[in-house]
């Protein structure tokens, strides 16, 4: 099974669990495709902390991800499937008929052998295919999608994440995206089909602190526990948060806060907002 479980020896493995990886296939990444990846421990180029709770972790090489695929045209076949250290998603090596060599997201039913193609003209509708999403068949299920024509893939690249391309009229299609909210984008628009793999992911429990700090997750501080100069809910006699809502350091609300700022072009394509578990549907 994808999920391993082990006998509860010690009070750290009676709750954690691990990933097999099953969908993996090759274990060295290929080397043209490596960069070197510096730790910042969530400082910036003057040494001050701006992001809390980072720093130390295993090191890592950062994978080149192609998230436009451009070579349009040129059947590519499926090397092998890779664990990438630095996503939740699985990453696939390709072998283009030139000899080139690239990384693309995993959807599932990807496997080593498989021919995937990227055109601007149309291709088939099968996962690893990427093209605009005027040529893809509604009701098909996509992820990397990008939301302007010609720039790489932003929406949907996590691990087990894809949106439901439900609709296209005139200049726009429409998509549902796994967070609820219903958003228009041009429908020149490139996509990958299928649904990105890993979907076990979400279900692993680390179990221990140090898996954590394996990841260059360090511990934090809570807010009512520090000095009221640090935090908006430090300071008081006593524990006490001052009766106002749970919030980081900088102020943004901690559930169901707005963190989008308004009068952003965008906002028009957004048909409807995601859920808030809290506060139920956002008006952001």
């Amino acid at each position: 099974m994808p999920i391993r479980t082990y006998k509860p020896t010690t009070s750290s493995r009676r709750h954690a669990s691990v990933n097999l990886n099953a969908e993996v296939t090759r274990k060295r990444p290929e080397k043209s495709l490596l960069r070197p990846l510096t730790k910042t421990g969530g400082r910036n180029n003057q040494g001050k902390i701006t992001v809390h709770g980072r720093g130390g972790g295993h090191k890592r090489r950062y994978r080149l991800i192609d998230f436009r695929r451009t070579k349009d045209d040129m059947p590519a076949t499926v090397l092998g499937i890779e664990y990438d250290p630095n996503r939740t998603s699985h990453i696939a090596l390709l072998e283009y008929a030139d000899g080139t060599k690239r990384y693309i997201l995993a959807p599932i039913g990807l496997t080593d052998g498989v021919t995937v193609v990227s055109s601007g003209s149309g291709a088939e509708p099968k996962p690893g295919n990427c093209m605009p999403l005027k040529h893809i068949p509604t009701g098909l299920t996509v992820h990397n999608i990008e939301f302007e024509p010609g720039k790489h893939g932003a929406l949907c690249r996590s691990a087990g994440s894809g949106a439901k391309l439900s609709n296209k009229e005139g200049r726009w299609a429409t998509l549902v995206l796994p967070s609820g909210e219903i958003r228009q984008v041009s429908v020149a628009c490139r996509a990958t089909i299928g649904q990105l793999g890993n979907t076990d992911h979400q279900n692993v429990k680390l179990g221990k602190a140090g898996r954590n700090r394996w990841r260059g997750r360090r511990p934090k501080v809570r807010g009512v526990a520090k000095d009221h100069a640090c935090h908006p809910l430090g300071g008081g006699e006593g524990r006490s948060k001052g009766g106002r809502e749970p919030a980081s350091a900088s102020g943004t609300k901690s559930k169901g806060g707005r963190t989008r700022p308004r009068g952003r072009w965008t906002d028009a394509r957004i048909l409807r907002r995601r859920k808030s578990k809290r506060y139920g549907q956002l008006k952001l």
